[in-house]
């Protein structure tokens, strides 16, 4: 029998598929790489019985990336990541072992189906996944087809058995446009962000982002709140007059009428129509009107305009928005979330969604309404030829959904039911009036019939109170006529969804791109999210656009960005060739990269106003190694030691707090270390802060602290603190924290595994010793006489953590796994040349620490 290998783009829905391809009677297993499952069951392909094996990847599989030094920001020029720096794709997350995976998967297999999202970044995603699965594959015979690309929109019994019966292939011109993309992005950006974030940040103190970084998307995005912002700044208010009228309808109403000229901005001549106005007693009808007219019904819902709804109604970011749609298109709610399509095909179910919804509670009515007289078609929208517009494809409750997934399944539902409602129809009834020589107007609304606003009640027509009966040359008795004053107000700072509609005009960014790079600006320090959603740039937003205008205005307008847009389209179309679409825009983008180069002043002059010099930031903490006289801490993001001395500036762990640590001094170079931590149930650890940006040994990289360092005879270093192998990474070492007593912890210094352990214990030490059973390094413990675990008086024990029985009730579990035998973190007592090393692993047979949870508290922190 033949086996039939099925991928999905998530593990969610790969269960949701197999469940309704093999209508339940599946079996299911997890994977070797413990996050995706295995979802087996028999049936026919091709007309033959086989076995089907669904499973999943998580997202794209592999991401692209710069070739060994070219990843070093201190060793290459930024300028030879434009043409002479070579990529690779790796592995988007090397702790899933995706790759190992799918062949693993692959191995024995005939066919191959892809059920990856229908968009570019699926059809770039089967491609990756294609890589890894074919070479493990049975070959093909005979030229017999093996390759097969599913496409649907919704996790629905219709639309998976529809997209299972009519296979089709993988698109590599679609998946040709994204890696143009992906590459073009990659070097442009990194390129542009490692030269500004090294000039910046080596000048000034306070700019308090960690990265100052460009995007050919990111920046322009930035470029339209900051366009609002100086147009508020650039603001000048205008006094200005209108004339307002009132007349009396009868007993106990009087209208309100609006002026025809609307305002005047010259006080002399608005004093001269209310002189000409306000003597008069009557106001005479000059005409009366009544118009029907209808509000259309909404065109059909597509990604944008749900991002936009979802941030000025519901308050929810474009980000949080687009994560909770998918949540609820894996889980079968909703249909595919990324669409640019406002247009149902002629041959759409329409009928099917809306009865889904028939006994819903707080629709019902509407909906069999509208299925017993008959359904409005929608309206023709665009057709972009990707997905059919967001369309709910089953009935939830809140209680169902959650508060979050509720509001936005709401809203989507309601839009739905909106596109198949009618118009709503409203009658305008309008009265023109004279008073002496100016004419004013009042116009009401009367709701004829409500249409789709009973579903939608947000956009109904106001109630407001009938007109008097009246006709041609009736008089009305003159209320009051006066002036008022007035100012005209400057526009309030863009809302997100505003700024999604300029992202959309002008072609930046994608349906499924744009939340990402409006979260970028926000995670950057380069705009703050205010009251209703709106963004306010910082200084640091605001100074960087006007450099960009200052120096290459292109770097920061729409216009260069929508051009690639267009090319990178064309590609995905097969118009375009990927080579020269990439070449011509890095040649131009190479080219405008060291123009801005050379006139980096222009946008320096502008930083030195609004920041300041690292020589005039943060505070004195600790010693110079070089020249012994205090380096200053300068807390603003990134967080680093600056030395106005010897000039030189020192990178520090971020996140977290730093302080002196004793006034100890690290024996290579006399630097006075530093204590890095995350908090009271978080990891710490000491750091030299030359050795942390200058590693003093190979087996050293740049950013290791003090539990990393390989130096033999240091008391602060890996080789005397270590412990053993961690339980929850490869390669992670645990490490006592010394600093931490009396509430003492043992900490990985890979991963945030913590261990808690011997609380009020007077002295814990790392002994030279190591167990015999699984050669973790001892602990020599010093016990309060209140609290020893010992007999009698006796309050020091030496023991394994893992294996000592005395320690066992000691250590409090919360989290840990482990399949590593336990080491040493390092060789102990030995010459300086061979502080690279490593002890071994544990002897065959050892007991591992899994053997001894109970011992271990381990926790994600």
């Amino acid at each position: 029998m033949k086996t039939v290998l099925m991928v999905a783009e998530k593990p969610s829905l790969a269960q949701s598929i197999a469940k309704i391809l093999s209508r339940g009677n599946m079996s299911s297993h997890k994977g070797l790489n413990g996050t995706c499952s295995v979802h087996e069951y028999t049936g026919t392909f091709a007309g033959q019985p086989v076995r089907f094996k669904m499973t999943s990847v998580c997202g794209h599989v592999m991401t692209l990336d710069f070739l060994g030094k070219y990843n070093k920001w201190d060793k290459v020029d930024p300028a030879e990541l434009f043409s002479q720096a070579p990529t690779e794709k790796k592995e988007a997350n090397p702790k899933l072992n995706m790759v190992k995976f799918l062949q693993v998967e692959g191995k024995g297999c005939d066919y191959i189906v892809l059920w990856l999202d229908c968009d570019k970044e699926g059809e770039n995603i089967c491609f990756e996944v294609l890589d890894a699965v074919l070479p493990a594959m049975n070959p093909a015979r005979g030229g017999e087809k093996t390759v097969f690309r599913a496409r649907f929109s919704s996790i629905t019994d219709t639309d998976i058995f529809s997209a299972m019966a009519r296979l089709g292939e993988p698109d590599h011109n679609e998946a040709l446009s994204v890696d143009a993309r992906q590459e073009l992005d990659l070097r442009i950006g990194c390129a542009f962000t490692r030269f500004q974030t090294k000039y910046f940040q080596g000048k000034y103190g306070d700019l308090d982002s960690s990265l100052i970084s460009f995007g050919p998307c990111q920046t322009p995005t930035l470029g339209f709140c900051v366009e609002r912002h100086d147009k508020i700044q650039s603001f000048k208010p205008e006094t200005y007059w209108v004339l307002q009228a009132k007349v009396i309808a009868d007993k106990d109403r009087s209208l309100l009428l609006d002026w025809d000229r609307v305002r005047v901005f010259d006080r002399e001549i608005a004093q001269m129509f209310l002189n000409m106005t306000k003597l008069e007693k009557e106001a005479q009808v000059e005409a009366t009107s009544k118009k029907e007219k209808a509000k259309q019904r909404p065109l059909a819902l597509n990604t944008v305009e749900m991002l936009r709804v979802a941030s000025s109604s519901l308050g929810m970011g474009p980000q949080h928005a687009m994560q909770t749609a998918e949540r609820l298109y894996t889980q079968g709610y909703i249909s595919y979330p990324r669409t640019e399509t406002t247009h149902y095909p002629e041959n759409f179910d329409l009928k099917g969604p809306l009865r889904q919804q028939a006994n819903h509670p707080y629709w019902a009515d509407t909906v069999k309404q509208l299925l017993a007289e008959g359904i409005n078609r929608p309206r023709k929208g665009h057709d972009a030829g990707d997905h059919p517009p967001i369309t709910p494809m089953r009935s939830a409750t809140e209680a169902e959904l959650g508060s979050e997934a509720w509001r936005l399944y709401e809203y989507i539902t309601r839009h739905f039911i909106a596109t198949v409602s009618y118009d709503c129809k409203y009658l305008q009834n309008t009265i023109s009036f004279r008073i002496g020589p100016e004419h004013f107007t009042c116009t009401v609304k009367t709701v004829l019939s409500p249409g789709f606003t009973e579903i939608m009640p947000w956009q109904s027509v106001p109630l407001e109170e009938s007109l008097p009966t009246c006709q041609r040359g009736d008089a009305f008795p003159v209320g009051e006529v006066k002036l008022l004053e007035k100012q005209t107000s400057p526009p309030d700072y863009l809302t997100e969804a505003e700024l999604i509609t300029l992202m959309e005009k002008h072609g930046i960014g994608t349906d499924a791109s744009i939340p990402v790079h409006i979260n970028n600006i926000c995670q950057r320090n380069y705009v703050v999210v205010e009251s209703g959603r709106r963004l306010k740039p910082t200084n640091l937003g605001i100074v960087l656009v006007h450099g960009y205008y200052k120096i290459d205005a292109e770097l920061v307008l729409p216009t260069i960005r929508s051009a690639v847009e267009r090319q990178l389209n064309l590609i995905a179309q097969g118009k375009a060739d990927f080579r020269q679409v990439l070449s011509h825009t890095l040649d131009i983008f190479k080219r405008k990269f060291h123009y801005f180069v050379d006139s980096i002043a222009g946008m320096d002059e502008l930083m030195e106003v609004s920041f300041s010099p690292l020589a005039a930031t943060g505070k004195p903490l600790s010693r110079c190694g070089k020249c012994h006289r205090f380096m200053k801490y300068i807390q603003a993001k990134p967080s680093r030691l600056h030395c106005s001395h010897c000039d030189e500036t020192y990178t520090l762990p971020q996140n977290g707090t730093i302080k002196l640590y004793k006034e100890l001094r690290c024996p290579l170079d006399d630097f006075e270390l530093v204590l890095w931590s995350s908090g009271s149930r978080g990891k710490s650890y000491p750091l030299c802060p030359y050795c942390y940006n200058h590693p003093p040994f190979r087996d050293m990289k740049k950013g290791m602290g003090c539990n990393e360092c390989t130096h033999p005879t240091c008391q602060h270093s890996l080789s005397m603190l270590g412990i053993g192998q961690c339980v929850e990474c490869e390669g992670g070492v645990l490490v006592l924290d010394p600093t931490s007593g009396p509430k003492w912890k043992v900490a990985c210094n890979k991963c945030n595994v913590v261990a808690h352990c011997f609380e009020n214990a007077h002295r814990v030490r790392v002994s030279p010793e190591t167990c015999s059973s699984c050669e973790a390094a001892l602990l020599d413990v010093d016990f309060s006489k209140a609290k020893s675990p010992r007999p009698g008086d006796e309050t020091q024990h030496t023991g394994c953590m893992f294996c000592d029985p005395v320690f066992q009730e000691l250590v409090e579990l919360r989290h840990a796994a482990s399949c590593h035998p336990m080491h040493r973190g390092g060789p102990r007592r030995q010459g300086r040349g061979r502080a690279q090393g490593r002890r071994p692993a544990g002897k065959p047979g050892a007991r591992r620490p899994k053997d001894k949870m109970s011992a271990l508290a381990a926790y994600f922190v």
